[in-house]
């Protein structure tokens, strides 16, 4: 569906909807939409229910919170939010990400706990928000592709290992630390509780057959219908299986209490954290849909809508919450049309909190247990960690490097060496950029790289290099080194380096200068220096700090084609070049820029 409504509004109204996204797509709302939506809708909220209450174990809240999470923030998303098919609510990363950062201060499941866990989403919002409204959402880039993909497999695999506690029915500490959870599994497998594992790996292998052959089913839903009715007829709750007990009935009511800035400052790493890795996963998820049906997603204000979805959630005692994918790509099988869907789930939500919290005082919690591993472990993506190896392995090595640090150290700490990581690849790239030595390509006016080039044919007496970065302070001083080294070639006699400065971007003071001390050093070599292709914001830089004076104007070339024939036209050579190009040049033209 092509993104054309908003063209139809005048300008007040294209002004508001930068903000209230909805005016966008509201005032062209049809029948066909609703229909799609309502489907989506209802289907999206009976999976939220089963996921929603595990998610909220997982984020070591009780399981109502779950369903809190799941209403205000679908309400508010479709007025602000951009992506028309991106379901949110409370997900699974999110939740590892805050019992990482919350279980330091509090003991999961107390009154404090669940009070931090909240004021975290406010925090998180409010970040958003900021970033949002400051056009900081290029920041998400510093999570690169090798980055995320080894933070979300390990983060998935230690979802899936936190489970193993309430699967075996024993007590094992509440960590990330992958190492300390499977040696404490390891040594608590004698005292597993048989029917708690029995419920668990029942359900799992549940999930497991209805994803394999028939994908469309809820199969959340049902783990959680048979698990309840198995603990219900057979008591099993006598018999040692942990339920999830009194579930609270009704919406939760606005609460806000206050926070110490020693609090705050206490949870800003992870609600940095949170800030990002939800921004990241929202952005992705919601351009995959808009490719697919042809509209925009806009970054800042996706940011912005993300921010706006926890602080209002924040304030009816909802934990952070982002999108998700596989709720995401459910609602767009099932039809929905528009972010309309959200709000028709969170009215399944409220009809659960009216009328069925009661239903799941038997839900045996080895159920969430088994929906969480399920859907933890399935995005474990081997195969992008292959890809990332055999397409460039530095990649691939910052991928693992991340998956490691992440498992062993911890969450924030992993994905803060993946970030660094990918920094320093970056800094030693550009520090270190390629510098191509050049040949005449018979035939053409073209000059390539004499090493993936076997026809390319050096031009005798003339040393050209392309320079392929941007010429800084970073790389200065190698790429200074890398001039005088290679036009002291012992096996040939330069008398003169042209660089084709066509892939050079930038040019700051300190690169400037050492290209001074370049000249310099070879005209007391009397070797010339020439440049082609240099873009006018880099001579600009050139004139103003005086280094093209210093070389001369006529020095400077349009092309390496360009100034190879002014060359060697001075030396009296231009007829044997001329007769490997096409198009000859007429000696008298002048070739300069």
């Amino acid at each position: 569906m092509a993104d054309n409504t908003s063209q139809r509004l005048n300008r007040p109204a294209r002004g508001a909807a930068r903000v209230f996204n909805f005016l966008a797509w509201l005032p062209g709302y049809t029948r066909s939409e609703l229909r799609g939506d309502l489907i989506a809708g209802v289907t999206v909220g009976v999976m939220l229910v089963p996921q929603g209450m595990a998610y909220a174990v997982l984020g070591g809240v009780p399981p109502i919170y779950g369903l809190y999470a799941s209403l205000v923030p679908l309400v508010v998303y479709p007025v602000f939010g951009t992506s028309r098919h991106l379901a949110v609510g409370i997900v699974a990363i999110d939740m590892l990400i805050l019992t990482a950062g919350l279980t330091r201060h509090a003991d999961v499941g107390s009154a404090e706990y669940i009070a931090l866990a909240i004021t975290t989403a406010l925090m998180v919002g409010v970040i958003q928000v900021v970033m949002g409204i400051a056009r900081l959402g290029f920041m998400v880039n510093l999570l690169s592709r090798p980055v995320i993909s080894g933070f979300t497999a390990a983060a998935a695999l230690t979802i899936g290992l936190t489970q193993l506690r309430n699967l075996l029915g024993v007590d094992i500490p509440r960590t990330a630390d992958v190492v300390e959870l499977v040696a404490a599994a390891f040594s608590h497998a004698g005292d597993a509780h048989v029917l708690s594992l029995v419920i668990g790996a029942g359900g799992i292998v549940l999930l497991l057959l209805l994803r394999r052959f028939v994908p469309l089913a809820p199969g959340p839903l049902l783990a959680v219908v048979l698990g309840i009715l198995a603990v219900w007829l057979l008591r099993l709750d006598q018999e040692g299986v942990e339920v999830v007990g009194v579930v609270p009935t009704g919406p939760p009511t606005p609460s806000f209490s206050g926070t110490s800035l020693e609090t705050f400052r206490q949870l800003l790493p992870t609600a940095v954290t949170l800030s990002l890795v939800q921004f990241m996963s929202v952005i992705s998820l919601g351009k995959v849909f808009a490719a697919k049906h042809r509209y925009r997603v806009r970054a800042n204000r996706e940011l912005f809508a993300l921010g706006m979805i926890n602080v209002a959630g924040s304030l009816f005692r909802s934990v952070p919450v982002s999108g998700s994918f596989s709720r995401s790509a459910v609602g767009d099988q099932a039809g929905g049309r528009t972010p309309m869907a959200n709000v028709v789930a969170a009215g399944v939500i409220v009809m659960t909190l009216l009328f069925l919290t009661p239903l799941f005082f038997f839900l045996p919690v080895p159920i969430f247990a088994s929906i969480i591993m399920v859907s933890a472990f399935a995005l474990i993506d081997v195969r992008e960690l292959r890809f990332l190896l055999r397409t460039k392995k530095v990649d691939g090595g910052i991928a693992v490097l991340t998956f490691i640090a992440t498992l062993i150290i911890g969450i924030h700490e992993g994905v803060l060496i993946g970030i660094t990581a990918s920094v320093v690849a970056i800094m030693y790239r550009i520090s270190r950029p390629n510098v191509a030595i050049l040949g005449h390509l018979p035939g053409t006016r073209s000059f390539r790289d004499i090493r993936r080039y076997t026809k390319a044919e050096i031009i005798e007496g003339v040393l050209i290099l392309r320079i392929d970065a941007s010429f800084s302070f970073v790389n200065a001083e190698f790429l200074r080194d890398l001039i005088i080294e290679q036009s002291n070639d012992p096996e040939r006699d330069i008398r003169a380096v042209l660089i084709d400065a066509s892939s050079v971007n930038d040019l700051d003071t300190t690169a400037a200068t050492l290209l001074a001390s370049v000249a310099e050093t070879l005209t007391d070599r009397k070797i010339d220096l020439y440049f082609g292709g240099v873009k006018g914001p880099v001579l600009d830089v050139m004139r103003r700090h005086g280094f093209a004076e210093l070389v001369g104007e006529d020095h400077f070339f349009l092309s390496p084609h360009r100034a190879i024939l002014h060359i060697l036209r001075e030396w009296d050579r231009m007829a044997v070049y001329l007769d490997a190009v096409p198009n000859k040049q007429q000696p008298g033209v002048d070739e300069r820029d």
